[in-house]
């Protein structure tokens, strides 16, 4: 069996991008756009990947610094037939095949690669092209009357009549070690860019009598990106794509144009994400959960019959069955919440433990605390968790009720039962089932008004 090897072209300027970032670290979806190249190529399982880089190189090398690639540098960017010849010297065996990719092409899939590696005979050339409606900006496949592919022609380089052909050429080429040796010695660049193009290597293989097999990708799968207008017409219809995956999967998602993943999800039938939900990282929902409007979710696995509201804000979080969170709710790092608990609005949990059936409805801040089943926070509580050098833990035991406006200076302990009274400042433990209270004396003043003690103050600054 013939050897693989893959060459990923990740060196241009991206001049259009009007950015200091390479090219091929703008984001798609979250991820940089070479690294969805890199997950493909990976698939074929490979026998060496090359990555030819350029302008910007070092940053492009240094994001992906763990990856398993050879790096191969061009030093003079002169178009991809240039780019590809830097990388031969490197790969001896003449009974490898390369398959060359773009590093700006992130969707094309490994199942349309693999393909046209079956497909496609060791004396043959393979292309994988597709149907565009509107192919301007893309190289044109030319094909004789038998209709076999002839050539590829630059779309800077089309004639009038060339310029209605719909099936373009993708940029990904597949050849044997040798054939490409031959055909890229034969390449110049009297063309509109100057450039040594790799698709200048199909007319001659067609010339030398060589067959070349084309296999049809979908449009999205050989979009490119070469301006940030591309990319974000690109990120839509990617997330629509995924979308539409979620929906056959009985995921109601109320408006795909309105729905943004920037990771893994991993949703159960009957959850329903209403609009504007974005989705980071790794994030996990059970099945008949409701994730509301304008929501954010990172690294959270979210149990069944969860209800978030909106305006909220989930990270690195485990909630369980049948919460209620939110609206406006902050869940930060190392939060989990077992089932039943309800957060509700502008309220903020962090790096705590909440038991069942717990409630802490409003405007509350509980950090680094362990609270019971059947806990009742009111309003406004905090618990004061820092003292400047290090954190300190609250733990609040099963059925206590704490009034509303308390602080609880941590670390501290409320016990089984306790109720503590509202506006409490409380600095140590609390017994079980007792009532406390931490409150300043109040003191009244009689036949007192504001106008009296403007007048009394403006008489002392007379005198």
């Amino acid at each position: 069996m013939n050897g693989l090897s893959i060459i990923i072209l990740a060196a241009g300027h991206g001049k259009r991008m009007f950015s200091d970032l390479p090219k091929v670290l703008h984001c798609l979806a979250g991820k940089p756009l070479l690294a969805y190249c890199f997950e493909t190529a990976q698939q074929l399982n490979p026998d060496a990947i090359y990555v030819v880089y350029g302008s910007g190189g070092d940053r492009v090398r240094d994001r992906f610094s763990s990856a398993h690639v050879h790096w191969i540098e061009q030093q003079q960017l002169l178009g991809t037939g240039h780019a590809v010849a830097q990388v031969l010297p490197y790969i001896q065996n003449d009974q490898h095949r390369i398959l060359v990719l773009l590093g700006d092409m992130p969707l094309l899939q490994a199942e349309t690669l693999q393909y046209l590696l079956d497909h496609t005979a060791f004396d043959q050339l393979g292309l994988v092209t597709s149907n565009f409606s509107l192919p301007d900006g893309y190289g044109r496949v030319l094909r004789d009357t038998n209709y076999r592919v002839k050539a590829i022609v630059e779309d800077k380089d089309t004639s009038d009549q060339q310029k209605n052909i719909n099936e373009v050429n993708s940029g990904v080429l597949l050849a044997n070690v040798e054939m490409l040796k031959v055909c890229l010695q034969r390449l110049e660049n009297n063309n509109a860019q100057a450039e040594y193009y790799l698709t200048d290597v199909i007319a001659y293989a067609v010339q030398q009598g060589l067959m070349v097999n084309t296999v049809m990708a979908t449009a999205l799968e050989i979009q490119g990106v070469n301006d940030r207008v591309q990319l974000a017409n690109l990120e839509r219809a990617y997330q629509r794509y995924l979308a539409k995956n979620f929906l056959l999967a009985g995921v109601q998602i109320l408006d795909p144009d309105r729905f943004d993943l920037r990771g893994e999800l991993i949703a159960a039938r009957d959850v329903v994400i209403d609009i504007n939900v974005l989705i980071l990282g790794k994030v996990e929902i059970g099945a008949g959960s409701t994730i509301g409007p304008n929501t954010i979710l990172k690294d959270v696995v979210i149990g069944s019959d969860v209800n978030i509201n909106s305006f909220c804000m989930i990270e690195q979080a485990l909630i369980s069955d049948h919460c209620i969170i939110g609206p406006f709710a902050r869940i930060r790092p190392g939060t989990a919440l077992d089932q039943e608990v309800q957060i509700g609005n502008f309220v903020e949990i962090k790096n705590s433990k909440i038991r069942k059936r717990t409630k802490i409805n409003h405007l509350s801040y509980i950090g680094d605390a362990v609270l019971g089943e059947n806990v009742n926070v009111g309003a406004g509580t905090i618990t004061c968790n820092y003292d400047g050098q290090q954190k300190h833990e609250t733990v609040i035991a099963d059925h206590a009720f704490i009034g509303s406006n308390t602080a609880l200076v941590a670390p501290i302990r409320i016990g089984q039962g306790a109720t503590i009274g509202a506006g409490s400042i409380l600095t140590r433990d609390v017994d079980a089932f007792s009532l406390t209270l931490n409150r300043a004396k109040v003191r009244s003043v009689k036949d007192w008004s504001r106008s009296r003690l403007k007048k009394k103050k403006k008489n002392t600054e007379a005198s």
